[in-house]
């Protein structure tokens, strides 16, 4: 059995992944269950994860992932809850690469049916925002099932200021193509037609602001003039 709090942890850790593909952050918990201080949630963590209920990923700071809900919620337990898994990428990133599959797809090495082939356009900074969005200079094939109705594109992340949200430097982001997101959205942030970042969205009164997922790193809040929507990730790609 799990306490009211723990049931609420977990809920709105499984809600995130669903909605994002991404879990939030302690912050974000810490504010969602009114605590008022993230040991709390160190706490609770703790407790879902002897109970096993989630797991805390290796290698990715405060990555999560939910094992299985209370029986009951949702449907179909376990299958209920979006993982979050960065997709691995077999060989390199070129057009010639094989696609880049989810750890639980089980086709073989060189399978591409079904794939799509998406443009990588650059770099983008978690850190420090870098010149805008380049031209395209090459292009990736991905799995049909890993990205959803719309236009996308991909981005190779420099930086360490989203590792709280699992993603690190040298990971490659998915993009759905998009001008608006919701609060909580990770985003491509287009500041003043100059810089581009990638930073999770808060909107505070008439103001934005582009928040890291690392203590390290301030929360720049700008006027609505100054930033442009680019696109929302929906997917990550990883190379081991």
């Amino acid at each position: 059995m799990l306490t009211r709090k723990q049931f609420e942890l977990l809920r709105f850790i499984q809600e995130r992944l669903r909605e994002s593909g991404v879990p939030p952050s302690f912050d974000e918990m810490k504010d969602a269950l009114d605590l008022k201080s993230k040991s709390g949630i160190h706490r609770l963590i703790m407790a879902l994860e002897e109970r096993g209920f989630i797991r805390r990923l290796p290698n990715r700071a405060r990555a999560l992932e939910v094992i299985k809900l209370p029986d009951g919620v949702g449907a179909g337990g376990q299958s209920a809850a979006r993982r979050f898994n960065p997709s691995i990428v077999q060989g390199g990133l070129g057009k010639d690469a094989a696609a880049a599959r989810p750890r639980a797809v089980e086709s073989a090495p060189d399978d591409t049916r079904g794939s799509i082939s998406i443009p990588v356009m650059g770099r983008i900074a978690a850190g420090t925002p870098i010149s805008a969005i380049q031209s395209r200079s090459h292009s990736v094939a991905l799995p049909a099932d890993m990205l959803g109705a719309g236009e996308h594109f991909a981005l190779e992340v420099r930086g360490d200021s989203m590792v709280d949200a699992g993603i690190l430097d040298g990971d490659t982001v998915v993009i759905r193509r998009q001008d608006s997101a919701n609060t909580g959205d990770i985003i491509v942030a287009l500041i003043d037609d100059e810089e581009a970042t990638l930073k999770r969205l808060r909107k505070r009164g008439s103001s934005i602001a582009l928040e890291a997922a690392n203590p390290a790193y301030e929360t720049r809040v700008l006027g609505p003039d100054r930033v442009k929507i680019q696109g929302r990730l929906v997917n990550l790609m990883r190379r081991y």
